[in-house]
């Protein structure tokens, strides 16, 4: 029998979402799939392209365009992209790269290339566990085949997760009905990407399920040699994570507790580790990894400036003059009431440089007192001290910057940026999961639920006393105990990609503007539900060549900054 490939998914301008794939003659000097799979090592590197391409590769824009789209660096610029949607990381200056994800408007409209980088590289991660899949019988597999083929479908549940939760109108609990992205396989012909509708919720839900219960199925007895591939782990946590988007309380807290066995937190020390924390996946917490290398085009093109630690880390020396957060005068910050609301007893109120560190600023050289309230959050508190920084009328901005992505490589690091950012990057942890089992046990029994959240909160801050992080963010959708929960969800990982996809699952708004805001003048904005960036357009050539793709509406930028929020 004659298998399809697989079916190209990148939308380039002159395809949308299909392309061209020929009938193969084998007289051709074109290689067909059976043979491209019975080559030396070839099945090896289909399943090593399942997540290589993910991490550290321009796979929008291209080595040509690399220093034009500086986030283009795999999955984890995905979750940059996501988080400064929200409220909760801050861009501190409007020249940032992130601005357009940020600040709305018809940037993120189906007209502009912004609008395609998702597509770009989710779909065409997809097709690489497309491609992977279509090579297989899998009613005839190997044990190496059976493993390759559930790294695939977990993979392609991962991806299709985010596609499902950002460009679905409404989110699952709320409307089963709603459309979110079309599905694609390796079964799918040309004639059907052409007329391929947008999934409902229900119906995107359970394809992922079904993949995560084949990935479950075959991953039984897989044994990884590192954290940068998945294994039953993983897929018991992204079956959490989905039944925690479904409602399905009970599913997501049995998978939730699968998810945690032979893991434990981060401690104290781990967490703020001023050398490797949030840059070193050997530790007992991380369930899944990406990790920059030094061959990597993101490393080696544009002085490394187009990479994860370039936008999340400082402490990069002012020798190397690299670095959009260190030394280009962007560092993402920590939202101002968020921070405000960590006791100073909570571990994790260290990641963040107080806003007072404003005071000791200067113009020109950084004064002693700079240096030595830098030295309370690093062991190079004159490269702390001299972070390019800009000013408004709240302040300094490097009150509120993140020092919780160290960067890597000790000294060394400090003062090359290709040692410095070759990090790790943390794309699952079982905090993530214990938080899961915290909220599913809590919709089942709340008295259960308050008790692990208890234990868990407990393990940062012992001073912890349930019910003192349930603010609503002005709208009343949810309970005190999930609005508990998700407080912690927001600081624990905070930066890992998580903050729009909770903000429209539990359908809150965002607050940017109040008294004492870091948000930018002109950008600060209130809703009471999900924004409406938050909802993606798909670009407009995908509906050109799909004809059956109904696009979500162009973002409206708000004309004005909202009134001051009172909290």
């Amino acid at each position: 029998m004659k298998k399809i490939a697989y079916l190209t998914l990148i939308a380039a301008a002159s395809f949308g979402l299909v392309s061209c794939i020929e009938e193969i003659n084998p007289q051709s000097s074109t290689v067909t799939s059976g043979q491209a799979a019975q080559a030396p090592g070839s099945f090896e590197n289909f399943v090593g392209s399942l997540t290589t391409p993910t991490i550290g590769q321009p796979y929008y824009g291209g080595t040509a365009n690399i220093n034009s789209y500086p986030y283009d660096f795999g999955y984890p610029g995905m979750f940059l992209q996501h988080d400064v949607m929200g409220n909760d990381v801050v861009i501190t200056n409007s020249g940032s790269h992130l601005q357009t994800w940020a600040f709305c408007g018809t940037g993120l409209g189906p007209r502009y290339a912004v609008a395609q980088v998702p597509i770009t590289c989710y779909y065409g991660w997809i097709k690489n566990c497309n491609n992977l899949l279509s090579l297989l019988d899998e009613d005839n597999m190997t044990v190496k085949e059976r493993q390759g083929a559930g790294q695939a479908y977990a993979m392609r549940a991962l991806f299709y997760q985010d596609v499902a939760r950002m460009y679905a109108e409404t989110t699952y609990t709320l409307d089963k009905q709603a459309p979110t992205a079309p599905i694609v396989t390796e079964k799918t012909t040309i004639q059907e990407g052409t007329n391929n509708p947008r999934a409902t919720n229900e119906k995107m839900w359970q394809f992922i399920i079904d993949d995560l219960n084949k990935a479950e199925q075959y991953l039984a007895d897989f044994e990884r040699s590192n954290k940068y591939v998945v294994n039953l782990s993983v897929v018991y946590g992204l079956k959490a994570r989905a039944y925690l988007t479904m409602g399905e309380w009970a599913e997501a807290e049995k998978y939730a507790k699968l998810a945690q066995e032979g893991y434990a937190m981060l401690t104290s020390d781990e967490y703020t580790n001023r050398n490797t924390g949030f840059n070193t996946a050997n530790n007992s917490s991380w369930m899944f990894a990406g990790q920059f290398k030094p061959d990597d085009p993101c490393i080696l093109l544009n002085d490394a400036d187009s990479s994860w630690g370039s936008l999340v880390s400082l402490e990069i020396t002012d020798k190397s003059a690299c670095g959009y957060a260190s030394n280009y005068g962007y560092p993402l910050a920590i939202d101002y009431h968020l921070y405000s609301t960590i006791p100073s007893s909570d571990i994790r109120k260290k990641c963040f440089i107080d806003f007072s560190i404003a005071d000791t600023y200067s113009e020109g050289a950084p004064t002693q007192a700079t240096v030595t309230f830098a030295s309370d959050y690093s062991d190079y508190p004159t490269t702390l001290a001299k972070t390019n920084i800009g000013s408004n009328e709240t302040g300094y901005y490097i009150g509120g910057a993140s020092l919780k992505f160290r960067v890597a490589g000790g000294e060394e690091g400090h003062n090359n940026q290709y040692v410095g950012f070759l990090q790790d990057v943390p794309y699952m942890r079982v905090e993530e999961m214990m938080l899961i089992e915290a909220e599913a046990a809590g919709m089942q029994s709340e008295s259960r639920g308050i008790e692990l959240l208890t234990a868990f909160a407990k393990q940062r801050d012992p001073e912890y006393v349930y019910g003192t992080h349930n603010e609503a963010y002005g709208n009343e959708s949810t309970s005190a105990f999930q609005n508990e929960v998700w407080w912690q969800r927001r600081v624990e990982l905070w930066g890992e990609g998580h903050a729009t996809y909770d903000i429209k699952r539990l359908n809150k708004g965002i607050i940017r503007n109040y008294e004492g805001t870091n948000h930018i003048k002109d950008y600060r904005w209130n809703t009471t539900t999900p924004p409406q960036w938050m909802t993606l357009c798909f670009v407009g050539t995908e509906v050109n060549y799909n004809l059956a793709l109904v696009n979500n509406p162009t973002p409206i930028k708000p004309t004005s900054d909202s009134p001051v929020f009172v909290w």
